[in-house]
Formats: C-alpha cells, structure tokens, sequence
C-alpha cells in the first residue's frame, strides 16, 4: 500500500489576493486540519471598490466560519482589486509582518502558473517576504492556466463537501461556474486519482524546505 507523505506545522498561513481565493483553492484541507493547527487566513483585497460586491465581506466571514477558521485569524485588508502589483511595497511590508508575528511554518499561495495580475503580485511578494519557509501555490481555476499539481494533499470527501457549503456561502457568486459543486467535486476527484486516493486538493511547489528525520515509536 502506497503510505502519505507527512507534513506539518504549529502554524499554516494561507494568503489570497480576493475573498473566495483561499477557499477554491484550499478549502478542503482547511476543514481537515482546522483542529490540529493554527490557521492563519489572510485575503488582501475585500473587493469594495465594486458596488455590486457589497455583499463580499459578510460573504467571506462566513464562508471562513463554515470552514472552521477562528474569527481572529480571519484577516482582511482593503487593496484595491486589480491594482495589487501597484502597492507591491506595502503588500510586502504586510507579510513581513505576517511572518514576524505568526512564524509560519508552511504558507500556500497562489500558484506561480495564475495569469491573473493580483495573483502574481501575491506569489511574487510572498517569495520576497517568506525566504526559509516552505511555499505551496494553489489553484484557483478560472485563472490558473497550466496549473499542474506536483504537491498532492489527500483530503476527506467530508472536508469536500464542507468546501462546497462553504463556497456557497458567496450569493454575490453565485452564477460563477466554478462555483458550481460538481467541479469542485470532480477537481477534487482528479487530483485524488493523481495521488491514487479517493480525494486531493493539488498544489505546485514554489519552495520546499525540509530536515529528514527518524520516525519515533
């Protein structure tokens, strides 16, 4: 039988560039693990600048609830959608803060494949700000053009279903058809036949950074 690699940290941040980013990407393994490590979830942009997104941060708040994310690890800013790379400077200085504050052992991303401009200006800052801490880029699949998972996550097929409620948590986003349950469902499907596990979430590897060890009995 094929074994898991293990993996693990007292704290795992997850930074997304908008709200509804982490939980596309990672919403999964956030309900799996929520009761075994801190969860630190920090979305740089609540979308306002949209009047038809009014609706948003409400939306997130509960989208994180379902997922299990403590209230005072649900971190919003206020950058302003699209223009991300044009406060590159302070996206930076806020997760040198991040780091200094949480000491992350793993940070997910997005992944270093997205076209999408406040995406990369997410993974760019984040490869600047977190050098020594392993990096782990996710999908989100409207924009994610030549993602292909190199880093699999084996994921309960409740923790899937717990990602679907909470992404319809998001009225605002409804319509989206990435939204719909059976894509998430099948993207899940996908990456844990990848893995040859019933369900994954995938990610790309933007930095390991390892220690090989002994396993205690």
């Amino acid at each position: 039988m094929n074994h898991n690699m293990t993996f693990f940290g007292e704290t795992l941040l997850f930074i997304g560039a908008h709200p509804d980013d982490i939980e596309l990407g990672c919403g999964a393994l956030i309900s799996d693990i929520k009761d075994q490590t801190r969860i630190i979830c920090v979305t740089l942009s609540d979308n306002q600048d949209n009047p038809l997104h009014k609706n948003l941060v409400p939306e997130h708040h509960a989208s994180m609830a379902i997922l299990g994310v403590m209230p005072e690890y649900i971190i919003l800013h206020n950058f302003t959608t699209r223009r991300l790379k044009e406060a590159r400077q302070e996206i930076l200085e806020v997760m040198i803060d991040l780091k200094n504050r949480y000491h992350p052992e793993v940070v997910f991303v997005h992944t270093a494949r997205d076209i999408h401009q406040d995406h990369q200006t997410v993974t760019e800052e984040a490869l600047r700000a977190f050098r020594g801490t392993t990096l782990l880029g996710f999908d989100v699949l409207r924009s994610s053009y030549g993602f292909f998972p190199d880093f699999l996550v084996e994921v309960s097929e409740a923790g899937v279903q717990t990602k679907i409620r909470a992404l319809q948590a998001y009225q605002t986003y409804a319509d989206k058809y990435y939204f719909d349950e059976n894509i998430i469902h099948a993207t899940a499907i996908r990456h844990g036949a990848l893995a040859e596990r019933p369900f994954a979430e995938g990610f790309d590897i933007l930095r390991i950074v390892g220690q090989f060890g002994e396993m205690e009995f």
